[in-house]
């Protein structure tokens, strides 16, 4: 099965593209969509529903995992976060690519086993499960795939702690 992963932001959307087949992992392709600076709002997120629309278009996922948003105390990046997120689910939503949301503590406890990880075992755990030579520039890109990657283990295994946002 192939799995779309989305961090998303307003500035930098991280994706990863995986296939889970039979619990082997394949990396399709990762990266990120970004958005200039000092550019309207509306034109970074009419880029960003484009660069999500291509990408659906591109690796035909069955399924994409997208994290939660989580806030802390900037509510103002918060808001600009939540309107990033809303474009990647509007355009696979419109692709009819099946969504599924997770935490940042599901994420760690599926891939690194425990949900209070740091960044940095994260994306070790990431390149050894993906078997990557180095890990990708973007700390949103390797998230991406870490969220591709906990989607494959719960969602395959269909164990609670997920949802479908149909």
């Amino acid at each position: 099965m192939i799995i779309l992963g989305i961090d998303p932001g307003l500035a930098i959307v991280g994706y990863g593209v995986i296939d889970c087949t039979k619990g082997v992992f394949t990396t399709i392709a990762y990266g990120a969509i970004t958005t200039p600076a000092h550019t309207k709002v509306e034109d970074r997120l009419s880029q960003i529903y484009d660069g999500m629309t291509a990408l659906i278009e591109k690796y035909h996922p069955a399924e994409m995992a997208i994290e939660e948003l989580f806030f802390t105390n900037n509510i103002t990046t918060g808001i600009s976060v939540a309107e990033a997120r809303g474009v990647a689910l509007l355009a696979a939503k419109k692709k009819g690519v099946t969504i599924y949301e997770y935490t940042p503590l599901q994420v760690k406890q599926s891939v690194v086993g425990y949900g209070k990880a740091e960044k940095k075992q994260v994306q070790m755990m990431v390149q050894t499960i993906l078997k990557l030579e180095k890990m990708p520039k973007l700390d949103d890109t390797a998230d991406a795939l870490a969220i591709a990657i906990c989607h494959a283990h719960t969602g395959a295994s269909r164990i609670k702690g997920y949802y479908n946002v149909k």
